[in-house]
């Protein structure tokens, strides 16, 4: 991996050594540079988690990702730098009740104390969580609560609702390639059903849904319905992502036989 490439994208200094402080600036760098987007499911671009791969779209294309892809390479250049991080599989919560195991992927990085990395969940935490506290931690994005259960999975809220319970189980990259190509094939996902871009803004968050442009700063939320070339102008001007003709939700077939990794 091209470190230098890498901490260039995100605007990040290389840290002298690992630290929660440098792990703290690393996390809210991505999130203030590197979007959440699915526009590859829907420009019927192939979603591969392999790290050459994802260098590839994040940095060099300079595009942004969903969970699998952008915690995954988080994770790559983390380790780069000397950290200890192990990927966590994570049930998402739906309003309802837990999604499946493989729902998002997490990160957990072990430095003096555990900590929870995440830049692959939307709207979340700025900073890193610290695993071990069962105290709230504020965050500028909405105070975080980590509970455990009594099967030793962790439960966390953010912003008084619940994220996701983590399982701490370690995994492997190619553990979540089923779930992620479900993810981006299948009619029943939202990722499919839905056009996403999404990035943290001073202030607050700036959202491409589809054709409409959501901009919430400071608690106010503005929206408008953009047309024809406003849409590339947006994802060029807003999230940086130059595209030769703006993505369109469409129809999906049934997927086919799931594929597992090697």
């Amino acid at each position: 991996m091209d470190v230098d490439a890498y901490l260039d994208r995100i605007g990040a200094d290389r840290p002298a050594a690992p630290s929660a402080e440098a792990l703290r600036e690393l996390q809210a760098r991505h999130l203030a540079t590197v979007p959440f987007e699915n526009l590859s499911v829907h420009l019927r671009e192939p979603v591969e988690l392999a790290e050459d791969a994802l260098f590839d779209k994040v940095v060099r294309r300079r595009r942004g990702g969903f969970c699998y892809e952008l915690n995954g390479l988080f994770a790559a250049l983390l380790r780069e730098l000397g950290f200890e991080v192990t990927l966590l599989s994570a049930r998402v919560w739906n309003g309802e009740r837990y999604g499946p195991p493989f729902d998002h992927m997490a990160l957990r990085v072990d430095l003096p104390e555990p900590w929870l990395a995440d830049v692959g969940f939307g709207r979340f935490a700025r900073y890193p969580v610290r695993l071990d506290s069962r105290e709230p931690q504020q965050d500028p994005e909405g105070e975080v609560v980590v509970s455990e259960t009594p099967q030793g999975d962790l439960d966390v809220r953010h912003a008084g609702r619940p994220a996701y319970r983590l399982e701490q189980r370690p995994r492997e990259l190619r553990d979540f390639a089923p779930t992620c190509w479900w993810q981006a094939t299948s009619p029943e996902s939202h990722f499919t059903t839905g056009l996403l871009c999404s990035l943290q803004a001073p202030g607050g968050r700036i959202t491409l849904a589809g054709d409409k442009l959501i901009e919430t700063v400071d608690g106010e939320r503005v929206e408008r319905v953009l047309v024809g070339e406003e849409i590339l102008t947006a994802y060029r001007v807003r999230f940086g992502i130059e595209l030769n003709e703006a993505p369109a939700p469409g129809s999906f077939p049934a997927p086919g036989p799931r594929p597992f990794p090697n």
